[in-house]
This record gives structure tokens, C-alpha cells and sequence, in this order.
């Protein structure tokens, strides 16, 4: 077992229930397999893989089982047990959970002493996965390649396709399709349709120059301030964000990546303890996309933070359980950010913002950076604290 400083075990069997499965639940799950290996972990999340959600646009060149961790392996690997169930909650259940220590789903009680939620965000759109307009969600059952080659080999789709969206999620689909119909030499035109006056605003303009000159370099066709107001019949609805103008323009497919929404956010401590009508909950943490944290630290809605967050969190439980109680807050910083433009190329930052690199050594950082969190999984930490 390694060693975790400020932490004396004064319980070795703790019974510890993480609600969600992403990166935070996973990292908060290896943590604690890390330095209590007896502890009793209990996973609750209603699907039956991991899935390393910031490759599905790679689906375009690889098997979407590549990317895909069966819940069942997990189990096996870190010797938690595995609900595959949906757990809603509100302020006043987690107030209950915490008076009571107990959580009653599909008629069964599990007990504990520590419950980390980790349920993520909800991607704007995701449910969206038919007929001719698609969201992130699709990407999770079907592969890119498999849902682009079934639909243009049907007739009569010879139209554009269009991408919403300019944030980092839109631009790396964006040039995956864009190579993916140019490999198979599919003849339909690209488009990217955002509502910003440029792409990747989040950071810094260095981004977007170089973004929307590799645009051009493509024939990929750019309507900046731009909404999405809907696809029918092969035509999308647009509307013209300064004038109001609507217009419609031909669209085989469109696929929307409009960013993530956090839905219930749960505010939490320095520490990841939850925060409920100002009392802080001191067994339930929270970690990820749906956590708020009142600190310094990065709340960012990427997996970079969703990994330290629940690392975090789950340092905190443990050390919460034991003798000292000495917990640790969270000052995390984001130490870069890298989006791929397809399969070599890339444009990110390091250590500071206005440190940009692109080409070959951001795509390369990108490899490095993945392979750390794969390092995790196989149950290798080589995370900084």
C-alpha cells in the first residue's frame, strides 16, 4: 500500500460509494484502491463502460471499442462492485443521505461512510442521435466512421455536412471528418457553423488564427456568428447573429457540439466536501464536472480538472477517516491544453498560456498527456500531486 502523507488508517474496511464512472469517478476509484486496498468500494453509474470521452472524435481512424473500459474489467482490476443504475438526487436526499449514512436504490440499502459524487455534466444536445442530425451521444454507441460511412452510402447525400460549434469539441470532430472524407474520398463539402466571431475564444487568439487558416487551407467552409436554428429535409436553418437575418443552406448531416451545461452543480469546500444551504456535509464529496470548488483551483469543465478534483477528493475522504484529519485544499491549476486538428496535427499551450505550440510537438504532447491517464487505469499513478 502506498503511503499518503497526513493519512493514519483508523478504519481499514471503510464502505465507500462513488456515483458516476468518468474521469473523476475513475481517478477518485484508483485513488482510493491506491492507499486503502481493503476499502469496499461501491460504483454507481447506469452505463456498462467506461468511455475516455475525449477520444470519441479519434472513432473517425479507430475502433470505438478503443476507447471503451467494460465496468466488468474495472471491477476485476481494483475489486470494487459495479451498479450499472441511475441515482437522482437533490439537496434535501443529500442532506438525508448524510444524516443517515445509507443510500436505498432498486430496493436494495448500501451503507457508508464516505459517498463521492462524481455524476459529471450534461453535454448541450447529446441526446441528440438520428436521422440527419446527431450529438455527442451518437459517438458513444457507434463509432464515427461506421456513422458516417452508413449514411453517405445511402443516395441523395451528397450535401455539405455541417459542425456546430467552435469550442474544442467542435473543431477536433471537425477535422477528423474533414480527413475521414478526404481518405475514403467522400465529395461532400465541410462547413463549421459557430456563434462566436471566431473559434476556440476560451483561449488564447494565437488559437484561432492558426485553427481558421488550417480551415482554409481545407476548403472548410466558416459562418462565425452564426445560430443553429434547425435541420429539415436536408436544409439547415441558420440565423445570423447580428442582424437576425434566417437563412437556409443544404445539409446531408449535421452534427452539434455546443458545449457542456452543468445542470445541478453542487458547491463544495476547499477540500471537495459538499455544501448544502451553508453546512458543509462532512461525508459526501463531490468531484468533476458537476463540482464547484471554493478555492483557487481550476474549475474548468475539462478532464484535466475532472482528474485532479476527484484524485483530490478522494485523498480528502480517506485522510477525513483516519486519525489526523488534516485535509488538503485544492490548488490545482490547469498546466495546459492541447486540441487535435486531426491525426498530426494540433495546437494547445504549455505551462502558460501564451506558451503556444502547434504541429507535431502539441500533437505529441497530447500522446503524452493521454497516456498518463491510461497509466492510471492500469492502476500507475504518475500524477503530480
Amino acid at each position: 500500500m502506498a503511503v499518503l502523507p497526513f493519512y493514519i488508517s483508523n478504519k481499514k474496511n471503510l464502505k465507500i460509494v462513488i456515483v458516476g464512472g468518468g474521469y473523476a469517478g475513475i481517478a477518485a476509484l484508483t485513488t482510493i484502491a491506491r492507499y486503502q486496498p481493503s476499502a469496499e468500494i461501491t460504483l454507481i453509474d447506469p452505463k456498462i463502460d467506461h468511455i475516455k470521452i475525449t477520444h470519441l472524435h479519434e472513432t473517425f481512424r479507430y475502433p470505438l471499442t478503443d476507447f471503451l473500459i467494460p465496468f466488468t474489467d474495472i471491477e476485476q482490476e481494483f475489486g470494487c462492485r459495479h451498479l450499472p443504475l441511475e441515482l437522482p438526487f437533490s439537496e434535501s436526499t443529500l442532506l438525508q443521505w448524510e444524516r443517515d449514512k445509507t443510500i436505498s436504490i432498486n430496493n436494495e440499502s448500501i451503507p457508508f461512510d464516505y459517498l463521492l459524487i462524481a455524476s459529471g455534466a450534461l453535454n448541450n444536445n447529446a441526446d441528440q442521435g438520428s436521422g440527419d442530425v446527431m450529438g455527442l451521444n451518437a459517438f458513444m454507441k457507434h463509432s464515427g466512421s461506421e456513422i458516417l460511412n452508413q449514411f453517405l452510402s445511402k443516395p441523395g447525400t451528397e450535401a455539405p455536412i455541417s459542425v456546430i460549434g467552435g469550442g474544442a469539441t467542435g473543431i477536433q470532430f471537425l477535422f477528423e471528418i474533414e480527413h475521414f472524407l478526404r481518405y475514403h474520398k467522400y465529395k461532400n463539402k465541410l462547413r463549421l457553423i459557430d456563434s462566436g466571431d471566431q473559434v476556440l475564444k476560451q483561449f488564447p487568439d494565437r488559437f484561432a488564427r492558426y485553427v481558421e487558416a488550417a480551415m482554409k487551407n481545407l476548403n472548410i467552409e466558416y459562418y462565425p456568428t452564426t445560430y443553429f436554428r434547425g435541420q429539415q429535409h436536408s436544409q439547415i436553418r441558420l440565423e445570423d447573429k447580428k442582424t437576425s437575418h434566417q437563412f437556409e443552406l443544404p445539409s446531408s448531416l449535421t452534427f452539434l457540439f455546443s458545449g457542456k451545461s452543468q445542470g445541478s452543480v453542487l458547491k463544495a469546500n476547499a477540500f471537495g466536501q459538499v455544501i448544502v444551504d451553508q453546512q458543509i456535509l462532512q461525508h459526501i464529496f463531490v468531484a468533476g464536472d458537476c463540482a464547484y470548488y471554493q478555492s483557487i483551483g481550476s474549475n474548468a469543465l475539462t478532464a484535466q480538472s475532472a482528474v485532479r478534483k476527484g484524485k483530490l477528493a478522494a485523498r480528502n475522504l480517506l485522510r477525513h477517516s483516519g486519525l489526523l484529519k488534516i485535509l488538503e485544499p485544492y490548488l490545482h491549476r490547469d498546466i495546459g491544453y492541447v486540441v487535435s486538428l486531426g491525426p498530426a496535427d494540433a495546437i494547445g499551450w504549455l505551462a502558460l498560456e501564451n506558451n503556444v505550440v502547434t504541429g507535431l510537438a502539441a500533437y505529441t504532447i497530447k500522446e503524452i498527456v493521454e497516456a498518463q491517464y491510461d497509466l492510471l487505469l492500469a492502476g500507475i499513478d504518475t500524477y503530480l500531486l
